[in-house]
């Protein structure tokens, strides 16, 4: 993969995880590429074998999950960051379209884009002082890419309402709000997913491949348009004098943070 994305396989458990602590896992061109190769990679190796793995779990090392996307690096490149957003947008519509079930091991930030990886999990653990959301909005970005997931993820009404209000959310209000499936105590993550794992590594595999494929047609997770669209409209309004002129205010006086997209509520 690279030195920004690992694939691991151990007893027909995948993990797929972020490797940039230092910046929060912070979502740069060169993650998502690994990432989009991490999930093609993996795909092919399903279908090669259906029994060599039963469920992947996303996961990031260290601190945080992924802080969300690092528009630190392409702040001054509209292009680049337009084809970070359409990046982003075909990697969680790959990860969706993964046969196994899902599962975010979400710990620290999830934010905006990071979020979004979350959202497509079929399952996410996450911990009370976990800070997730979606402040997209804050930094005058309109957050189109994540939206078609959200509102799938916990309905319209409730989307409109998170998205248009940005800012962050604690794991516990995430719970109940619905976008994650589990929050535990933080020491507990690791034995909640692989509770998780092993109920449904226990399970027919062509049943769970019938079934998340049959879910993914009725919500229309599959619609490559949708996907395409969205990426368009978040890269027109990031290019525009609103955005730009916010994301110069808000980086200006922390050019050495790694990550830029995360606000509170």
């Amino acid at each position: 993969m690279g030195d920004l994305v690992r694939l691991s396989v151990d007893q027909q458990r995948a993990t797929i995880a972020f490797t940039r602590p230092d910046s929060r896992n912070a979502i740069s061109l060169g993650m998502i590429a690994q990432l989009r190769e991490a999930i093609a990679t993996l795909a092919a190796r399903i279908a090669a074998n259906p029994d060599e793995v039963r469920v992947a779990i996303l996961a990031g090392e260290g601190k945080a999950f992924c802080a969300g996307m690092d528009l630190k690096a392409v702040a001054d490149d509209p292009v680049a960051m337009g084809e970070m957003l359409r990046q982003l947008s075909l990697a969680l519509l790959e990860l969706r379209r993964l046969s196994v079930p899902t599962i975010a091991r979400v710990q620290g930030a999830a934010v905006g884009g990071g979020c979004g990886l979350v959202i497509v999990c079929d399952f996410a653990v996450t911990h009370p002082e976990a800070k997730l959301g979606y402040p997209e909005v804050d930094l005058g970005i309109c957050p189109a890419v994540v939206a078609p997931w959200l509102i799938k993820k916990i309905g319209a009404g409730p989307a409109r309402a998170m998205l248009l209000s940005g800012g962050t959310i604690s794991g516990e209000e995430a719970r109940a709000r619905g976008l994650v499936s589990h929050c535990v105590a933080a020491t507990a993550l690791d034995a909640t997913i692989d509770e998780i794992a092993a109920r449904l590594i226990s399970g027919g595999p062509m049943a769970l491949a019938a079934t998340k494929r049959f879910l993914n047609e009725l919500d229309d997770s599959l619609d490559e348009s949708i996907a395409a669209e969205a990426a368009a409209l978040s890269a027109r309004v990031i290019a525009g004098h609103e955005a730009q002129q916010r994301l110069r205010a808000r980086l200006a006086p922390s050019a050495d943070a790694p990550e830029s997209h995360h606000a509170p509520r």
